[in-house]
């Protein structure tokens, strides 16, 4: 755990200095907040997270992703077969370059975490504060679990600029590209027309009373959705029993959503394209309600819960200035209180590398 310790440090007071010597930025699309953070702190912060990220040699499902990276030769045959052709053709041209497996960890961490800097970048308005959840929430945990999944939410990421434009034409595109990586990532299609819309609004009461419901008839739901799903890809997931997610990151997921709800007017108003973040962290906190049934559903949190970075970045502004720093400071201590919680004594995470060893 001291080099986790270590990487929220090292990628905290980067973001952190970064922040510090911003310059003052006219608000766009690509990037409404009003500060532009120093670009060779945020930099550094950057590679710290894909150096630690990128050398591991172990977590979640890194050993299999290593495993068969040393016992397939990918071809165009074998790639044809694969689910996910994406993630098969980089395999097969990484194999040409070297045939040690760290090179797909290393490149995957580089090109998740990169995407990800980019987009808290530009949308984040405490850039630190984004960062810092990124790794005390989880975030930067799952993505050396899920390295496909994360990879495909990373892509789909970087787009934010398309939903709040409302150019849907080229968002599909980059989802269609995310989803040669992992094809749960189609799920944005039909969700985009759902969260370019206003928040806190019927349909947001009518998301939730459906969380309620699937909560509550959990066994016929689930009935459903494994008889629709046992021809594809997914059909294995019926047979999924890791148990129900834990009721304390259900209550991580739903403080923002609070907090923006009690200041929904002045988020409006600090940041006007914020409903639709609130929306994607609704959809977040609905997945989550009902992984309590289930852990399968918490794996949306992979893609929904990115977004709830760049709304704890603009909460703070929520408050009056004279509340601002002790929020910010409350946000640091309940969010490394779950980032012990977690790694140490819900995972007990251990990190291990080839490269380096605290």
């Amino acid at each position: 755990m001291e080099i986790l310790y270590a990487n929220l440090a090292i990628v905290f007071s980067f973001s952190l200095f970064s922040r510090f010597i911003a310059v003052p930025s006219a608000a766009t699309s690509l990037s409404p907040v009003p500060v532009k953070p120093s670009k060779l702190f945020a930099f550094g912060a950057m590679v710290t997270l894909v150096i630690i990220s990128g050398l591991r040699r172990n977590i979640g499902d890194t050993y299999f992703y290593r495993h068969t990276y040393e016992t397939n030769q990918f071809t165009w045959e074998i790639i044809r077969e694969e689910k996910d052709m994406g993630f098969g053709i980089l395999q097969m041209l990484l194999q040409q370059i070297s045939s040690d497996p760290q090179i797909l960890i290393f490149t995957t961490a580089l090109i998740t975490n990169v995407l990800i800097v980019i987009a808290l970048y530009n949308y984040a308005r405490m850039f630190e504060l984004a960062l810092y959840v990124y790794i005390t929430g989880g975030f930067f945990l799952v993505s050396m679990n899920g390295i496909r999944q994360f990879l495909a939410a990373a892509i789909i990421f970087a787009a934010t600029k398309y939903i709040i434009d409302g150019s849907w034409k080229k968002f599909t595109l980059v989802v269609l590209l995310a989803s040669t990586f992992h094809q749960s990532a189609l799920i944005f299609i039909p969700i985009y027309f759902l969260i370019r819309r206003k928040a806190w609004t019927k349909t947001t009461a009518a998301l939730l009373a459906l969380a309620v419901i699937i909560v509550i008839g959990y066994n016929h739901f689930s009935e459903m959705l494994f008889s629709a799903i046992s021809d594809t890809q997914y059909g294995g997931y019926s047979d999924f029993a890791e148990g129900g997610a834990n009721i304390i990151r259900i209550a991580v997921n739903a403080a923002p959503l609070i907090l923006a709800y009690l200041g929904r007017d002045k988020l409006r108003e600090v940041f006007p394209n914020s409903d639709y973040f609130i929306n994607l962290c609704l959809l977040n906190f609905v997945f989550m309600v009902i992984s309590l049934q289930n852990w399968l559903f918490a794996r949306f949190s992979i893609y929904f819960g990115l977004y709830q970075l760049i709304l704890i970045a603009w909460i703070v502004k929520v408050f009056k200035e004279k509340d601002q720093k002790l929020i910010y400071y409350l946000i640091l201590i309940f969010y490394f209180i779950y980032f012990y919680y977690e790694h140490v004594h819900s995972l007990h995470i251990e990190y291990r590398s080839d490269f380096f060893d605290l």
